[in-house]
């Protein structure tokens, strides 16, 4: 009967101890930032191994429940961009951070070839006190990569809006659409060719 009872202890430790490490190798993290139009920046990172999933939306203003129309209007002092849900076992947010800055520039103040505006900014939306800190050294480290200085902001997240629905996953919905065509495209292709993100 003791015998019995050691053996249903010890299963039931081996179970509750393979629970919990399955919850944290499960376990995500959040990231959110700007560089242009959302549209390419979710492009990119849809293509990165490790981020499950991505939100196109508004962040950075003032106004409560913004809409595209609004952002368009240079009002509401949000930026475009994107929240990704990462998986940090398989992509570090060091290396989320690298593919963010190769994958626009960060010189440019308020635009982003064409696109123009406070909504296409550069800025880096830290979660907490170790996205902060990262987000500064990696904003240090890729000063080498360019002439000019970076202008990207950090600053904490407040308020992530998400954006239409017509937003979301833009580029796989619309390939042939002319700004993809001939802007998105481009950038994942040169992206793919340097081996930054997949196919």
């Amino acid at each position: 009967m003791k015998m019995r009872s050691l053996l249903s202890l010890l299963f039931l430790t081996l179970t509750m101890t393979q629970s919990s490490s399955a919850t944290a190798a499960s376990k995500t993290e959040s990231a959110t930032f700007g560089g242009g139009c959302f549209w390419c920046m979710e492009a990119v990172f849809q293509r990165v191994p490790g981020v499950i999933h991505s939100v196109s939306g508004y962040s950075g203003g003032k106004t409560e429940s913004p809409t595209y129309e609004d952002i368009c209007g240079h009002g509401t002092g949000h930026a475009e961009v994107i929240q990704v849900e990462f998986d940090p076992a398989v992509v570090s947010y060091a290396k989320i951070l690298e593919i963010f800055f190769e994958s626009h520039d960060p010189t440019t103040l308020n635009r982003q070839g064409a696109d123009e505006g406070d909504q296409y900014r550069s800025v880096i939306f830290y979660h907490d006190a170790e996205q902060q800190k990262a987000a500064a050294q990696a904003k240090l480290a890729a000063q080498k990569d360019y002439e000019d200085p970076i202008v990207t902001e950090i600053v904490p997240l407040k308020k992530f809006w998400r954006a239409e629905d017509y937003h979301q996953d833009y580029f796989n919905q619309h390939p042939n659409q002319g700004y993809c065509a001939f802007v998105i495209k481009p950038k994942v292709s040169k992206l793919q060719h340097k081996g930054v993100i997949t196919k």
